[in-house]
C-alpha cells in the first residue's frame, strides 16, 4: 500500500507540474486547425521536442531506484509496477506535441510553418539538422583562432602608431655650426682667392 502510494503521488506532481506548465496564456492561444496541423508538421521536421525523449525514462529510473533502495524486498514488484504505468504514460507524449505545436504556431504564421517544415524535409534541410552541431564546432574554432589574429594585430598596429607619434614628439638635435669649414671641405685652388677675400701668394717669387 505504501509503494502505491508513493508511485500515485510521484504521478500527482509530474502530472500537476505539466498542467501548469502548459495552462500559461503563452499557450491558450486559439489556432486554426490548418494552421495546427502546419505547425505539427514543423515540430516534427525540425525535430523540435526530441530533446525531451529520455524525461519519462529518466523519471521511472530514477524513481525505480528510490523505491527499491527503501524496499529492497520489493524490487520485483516496484521493477514491474513502473514499467507498467510509466508505459501507460508514454502516450501523454502527444500533450507535449500539441503544446510544441501552439507555441511554434503562436509566433509563425501557417504558410511560414510550411515553409519551415517543407525545407527540413528536403536532403538539404535533413543534412543541415544532422551535421549542424559539428559545424557549429568548427565554427567556435575558427572564430577563436580568427579572435585570437585580430587582437594580435590591433594591438601590433595600434603600438606602432603610438611608437611613430612619440618618436614625432622627440627633441630634435641641436644644429650644427654653420660658420664652422665642414670636415673634408675641398681647399682653394691655385690662383684662387681665398674666402676671406685677401690675394692670393705669389709663388712665382720663390
Amino acid at each position: 500500500m505504501m509503494l502505491h502510494n508513493r508511485v500515485r503521488r510521484f504521478s500527482a506532481i509530474v502530472a500537476a507540474s505539466a498542467v501548469f506548465a502548459f495552462s500559461s496564456p503563452a499557450f491558450s492561444q486559439d489556432v486554426t486547425e490548418s494552421h495546427l496541423k502546419a505547425a505539427r508538421a514543423a515540430v516534427e521536421a525540425i525535430h523540435a521536442t526530441d530533446s525531451f525523449d529520455n524525461i519519462l525514462p529518466n523519471a521511472a529510473g530514477a524513481l525505480e531506484s528510490q523505491l527499491i533502495q527503501k524496499n529492497p524486498d520489493l524490487q520485483e514488484l516496484i521493477s514491474k509496477t513502473i514499467a507498467e504505468k510509466a508505459m501507460a504514460m508514454a502516450a501523454r507524449r502527444a500533450d507535449l506535441e500539441k503544446e510544441a505545436a501552439l507555441a511554434y504556431a503562436k509566433v509563425f504564421s501557417e504558410k511560414e510553418l510550411t515553409d519551415i517544415a517543407a525545407f527540413y524535409s528536403s536532403d538539404a534541410g535533413k543534412k543541415l539538422l544532422d551535421n549542424g552541431p559539428n559545424v557549429t564546432r568548427e565554427l567556435v574554432k575558427a572564430a577563436d583562432i580568427w579572435q585570437n589574429g585580430v587582437g594580435r594585430d590591433l594591438a601590433q598596429q595600434v603600438g606602432e602608431t603610438l611608437a611613430a607619434a612619440a618618436k614625432a614628439k622627440a627633441p630634435a638635435a641641436p644644429a650644427a655650426d654653420a660658420t664652422a669649414p665642414a670636415d673634408g671641405a675641398a681647399a682653394p685652388a691655385d690662383g684662387a682667392a681665398p674666402a676671406d677675400g685677401s690675394a692670393p701668394a705669389d709663388d712665382s717669387q720663390n
